[in-house]
């Protein structure tokens, strides 16, 4: 594994002249796939991305019976988090732990969106030990990548470019990888009185100069893949035109390979008007985050207009388990004392039993035809 990381970093250095796909590349590339249809992963046994990835509480079987349950549904694909700690603590081990977490998913023909960074929940991440889920609370042990520290510190942002490149260098012409995401939600605020507090000012000048050497690393490398970051905010009328968008949206869009975007919202006619706005681009649509069921966002309304428009519909949440995301985001706000009756996010129950029966027939007649 070490001989093949030093191989990829001599490649990388010959190849520095990579530019953003055409839209030829891109349309070639996605015409070649299936409906991509899958969730965002994170195994039930684990709070976050550490919990998920670090040597002691990495969990194999967990995640194999996952992904059985997800293939039974059809689905094809999963979006995955990675940390930098993880790379810092241990490269080597780390790599060994993407492989076989890609050999089980392939197992069960599922390609897998690997995102590198990630502006959302703790500030603070740290290796070791993570907390303890508290009850009723919506994500409480998610954590951000990089995290503050090394986000705002402008000098520091150059310490993970081993990291961005080491991992895309090592798959990068892995069939098994369907994209990189390189930044989930830059410039994303944590929630909640005390971690607030901990939250950088001016955070978007600081996620902006990171995407820019995020951008610029993984274009070094050249992978087969496409690269996306996707759009999750602002008012939805100017997300077609880059001109009226603040400059980290204008930037992640105008630099994607494909276009990739977040749509939790209640009403289908706001999303009808993101695919709209986003098809200005003339590239493959990538809906990476979706699924909000209280306030109408469900698999029932939105399957049927992604399948329509041929758009990669990605879910959050597969199993119900640490990060206690059926809970909804207001849990935050108000704690709830039971479990709701109505999911937030997720579709099983940790034995395996879903959410609603009638969903998951509706999902795996929406994906398989029957």
């Amino acid at each position: 594994m070490r001989i093949s990381i030093i191989i990829s970093f001599l490649m990388v250095i010959v190849n520095t002249s990579a530019q953003k796909w055409t839209t030829e590349k891109a349309w070639s590339w996605y015409e070649k796939q299936p409906w991509l249809v899958g969730t965002n992963f994170n195994p039930s046994s684990s709070i976050n991305q550490l919990e998920f990835w670090q040597a002691e509480t990495f969990d194999p079987t967990t995640i194999e019976r996952e992904l059985v349950w997800s293939s039974e549904l059809g689905m094809n694909v999963h979006r995955v988090y990675l940390h930098n700690l993880l790379w810092d603590q241990n490269s080597e081990g780390f790599l060994e732990r993407i492989e076989l977490y890609l050999s089980i998913a392939d197992k069960y023909q599922i390609k897998t969106i690997f995102v590198l960074l990630d502006d959302v929940w703790h500030p603070e991440p740290y290796l070791g030990k993570q907390p303890d889920p508290i009850p009723h609370l919506h994500n409480s042990g998610w954590v951000q990548s990089p995290g503050a520290k090394i986000l705002g510190n402008l000098s520091r942002h150059d310490e993970l470019e081993s990291y961005v490149k080491g991992v895309i260098s090592e798959f990068a012409n892995d069939k098994r990888v369907l994209l990189w995401d390189l930044y989930n939600e830059p410039d994303n605020r944590a929630t909640g009185k005390e971690r607030s507090k901990l939250e950088l000012k001016n955070k978007d000048k600081y996620s902006l100069a990171l995407l820019k050497k995020t951008y610029k690393w993984a274009r070094e490398v050249n992978p087969s893949q496409p690269l996306t970051v996707g759009i999750w905010r602002g008012n939805i009328s100017n997300w077609g035109s880059p001109d009226n968008l603040p400059e980290l949206d204008r930037f992640m869009l105008e630099n994607s390979d494909v276009i990739s975007f977040h749509a939790y919202d209640g009403e289908l006619e706001k999303v009808i008007q993101k695919i709209n706005e986003l098809k200005n681009y003339n590239r493959p649509l990538f809906c990476t985050e979706y699924l909000a069921r209280a306030v109408g966002n469900t698999f029932e309304v939105l399957l049927p207009l992604f399948k329509k428009e041929k758009i990669a519909a990605i879910n959050w949440g597969l199993v119900d388990g640490k990060t206690n995301t059926k809970y909804p985001w207001k849990s935050w706000v108000i704690r709830p004392s039971k479990e709701p009756e109505v999911w937030h996010h997720d579709i099983f129950r940790s034995d395996g039993t879903p959410f609603s029966k009638k969903e998951v027939n509706f999902i795996r007649k929406m994906i398989l035809n029957n």
